[in-house]
């Protein structure tokens, strides 16, 4: 049950399942009117059933900046102004880079990076207005680059890149910008990525913690506080933020990890036919929207 209006609008994008959706819902339960973006109609008119009586939904591609820009003038008309952006539409592929597909390779990256992009663009109008706070949804995977996730790391470390000068840039009009990072968490998203045998056994032999796979209320409730804190950087985990002191050293630690590993998930990998589909039903339901 969504609690008292408290006057704020937030507006969340890949909102039809998974983060999204839960984010939308923690932030609903908190009183705040959420208007939810993305691909998927009926998911999303589901959560937005779950978020209260006044809670809205677009169907729209982060990636189509006209659309984008319309959707962004009809949620201002119908709530007056935007507090809170959340830009969270993700998706992800996995293998390696020789042998990816580029058209889904390049999906990665316009949908994860390029969104946020445009989602930033077609918002910060109203934030400006607002003095609101623009939050960008990263990833473990802009801290620790990993091999057969590099369509995925790269925008991640992106949008993580993006999110720093964006802050910069609108400080001075009062508007605030946070990073989110969380690792492993229980979505659609990497449970599709686990149905790849090679995928997952290369997981399963990452160094603990970031082995595990961790469950979405709490990371979802973590991220929650600190967006109403209007935070710079909030974290799924309490342990990613030492992953930002060490930083520096992860690369080298990888490849010493990958050249152990690597081999045998390679060969699996291909032996399996080489997939280079976007993974999970946020992945298929891309797919679907933007097939040629």
């Amino acid at each position: 049950m969504a609690g008292t209006n408290d006057g704020r609008v937030a507006v969340v994008t890949g909102a039809a399942r998974g983060l999204g959706a839960l984010l939308a819902r923690r932030l609903a339960d908190r009183g705040i009117k959420v208007a939810l973006l993305g691909l998927e109609p009926a998911e999303l008119a589901e959560t937005a059933a779950a978020c209260g009586p006044d809670a809205r939904h677009w169907e729209v591609d982060v990636t189509d900046d006209a659309a984008l820009a319309r959707v962004a003038a009809d949620v201002k008309t119908v709530y007056g102004r935007v507090d809170i952006v959340i830009a969270n539409a993700g998706i992800a592929t996995g293998g390696p880079v020789e042998y990816s597909d580029p058209r889904t390779f390049s999906r990665v990256i316009e949908v994860n990076l390029l969104g946020s992009v445009a989602t930033a663009r077609a918002f910060l109008p109203a934030l400006r207005e607002s003095r609101g706070y623009f939050f960008q949804v990263a990833s473990l995977a802009a801290l620790c680059s990993a091999p057969m996730m590099a369509a995925y790391c790269a925008s991640k470390s992106g949008v993580e890149a993006f999110a720093h000068s964006l802050r910069a840039e609108v400080a001075h009009h009062g508007v605030r910008v946070g990073v989110g990072y969380l690792s492993w968490t229980d979505t659609d998203l990497v449970r599709g990525a686990d149905q790849d045998a090679a995928l997952a056994d290369m997981r399963a032999k990452l160094p603990f913690p970031t082995s595990r796979t961790y469950p979405l209320e709490p990371t979802v409730d973590r991220l929650v506080a600190g967006i109403l804190r209007r935070r710079a950087h909030v974290y799924g985990q309490r342990w990613l933020p030492f992953m930002q002191l060490v930083r520096s050293f992860v690369p080298t630690i990888v490849t010493r990890h990958a050249r152990r590993h690597l081999a045998d998930a390679e060969t699996r990998w291909l032996a399996a036919g080489g997939p280079t589909r976007l993974v999970g039903a946020g992945g298929a339901a891309n797919e679907a929207r933007n097939a040629p």
